[in-house]
């Protein structure tokens, strides 16, 4: 599942992910040849792999079956997959990873059907565990997956959105699959209480650190880096960490207010932008997503010394440092 250079996270469940990788790629081996094509397109929006390498991880602490994590590890990939269709469509976006979106080659209305499939498919995979809390678990990171997507949709151009309303959107749109992929490792495992809040824990100051660090690559990344243009979110109305801490640093001048009254003008934005260089605004957001990620840390630290702790406790600080 990871690329040729990975990092060593990966090392100690190489196998297991690998067996992952099939088992996802199986899904395309459809007899409907059209439902297949659109599948085996749709999987290659499969990256580093981190999510399931997070759940089989968040299962080694505990004696256990390696097949009920592996079931979980392919639920949370699909979907992670199924979310990034539907977003790509919604997104009107030509292009994921370098490759053509399902959108882009067959048509809005087949996408959101792949996606559908795509989520369905993920499911069969949770019940298959026969584990009614992860499949609850499941249900509910679905529920809030969507919740986050409309805030963000229905909120746009809104700059009166503070940290407080930003937080629940990005715990909702991004951390909650972190959360549900530690967390069900664990579950899964039949690790003790403890154990199981602990990974909860861990998966939600990932996944929030993750999703900082996306925002702050808005402005900081190159397009070809982030495949979008800088200050692409701000430009479609979406407050994000950086930006309300720009308004927080210049209350009266308050450029993304400029910014969202005047859609088009591309003036506003370039003064933002340039207001952002010339602050601190970057690495008080930096300092932010850090905190998450010391958070996260802590929360393993008081399990066993093994090289599977020592793998996901490699993350934290690479969320810090990754360009795309």
């Amino acid at each position: 599942m990871p690329p040729a250079k990975a990092l060593s996270i990966y090392e100690p469940i190489k196998e297991e992910l690998a067996l992952v990788r099939s088992d996802l790629e199986s899904i395309s081996e459809e007899d409907f040849p059209g439902l297949s094509a659109m599948l085996a397109h749709a999987l290659k929006s499969i990256g580093k792999g981190t999510r399931p390498a997070v759940t089989i991880l968040s299962s080694k602490f505990h004696d256990h079956d390696p097949a009920l994590p592996r079931l979980m590890a392919c639920a949370v990939e699909l979907l992670h997959v199924a979310t990034l269709v539907h977003d790509d469509t919604i997104d009107r976006a030509a292009i994921r990873r370098g490759q053509p979106t399902i959108s882009n080659l067959w048509g809005d209305h087949a996408a959101v059907l792949v996606g559908d499939y795509l989520f369905a498919k993920s499911a069969t995979f949770v019940c298959a565990t026969e584990n009614v809390r992860v499949i609850r678990l499941f249900s509910e990171t679905i529920m809030y997956l969507s919740r986050g997507e409309l805030q963000e949709r229905l909120g746009a151009y809104d700059w009166t959105t503070g940290r407080g309303d930003y937080y629940q959107r990005i715990r909702q749109k991004t951390a909650s699959l972190f959360t549900t992929a530690a967390e069900s490792g664990a579950i899964l495992s039949g690790a003790p209480e403890e154990t199981v809040t602990r990974f909860h824990i861990f998966g939600y100051c990932l996944g929030m650190a993750f999703q900082i660090i996306d925002d702050i690559l808005d402005f900081q990344g190159t397009e070809s880096e982030v495949g979008k243009p800088v200050g692409a979110d701000l430009a479609q109305g979406v407050l994000t960490l950086p930006a309300i801490l720009l308004q927080e640093r210049y209350p009266e001048e308050d450029p993304v207010k400029a910014i969202f009254q005047s859609r088009g003008d591309e003036r506003p934005l370039r003064r933002a932008l340039e207001m952002i260089n010339n602050s601190s605004v970057i690495e008080d957001a930096y300092a932010v997503a850090t905190d998450f990620c010391r958070q996260a840390e802590e929360a393993l630290s008081p399990l066993p010394d093994t090289p599977y702790r020592r793998a996901l406790m490699e993350l934290p600080p690479y969320v810090l440092v990754r360009k795309s």
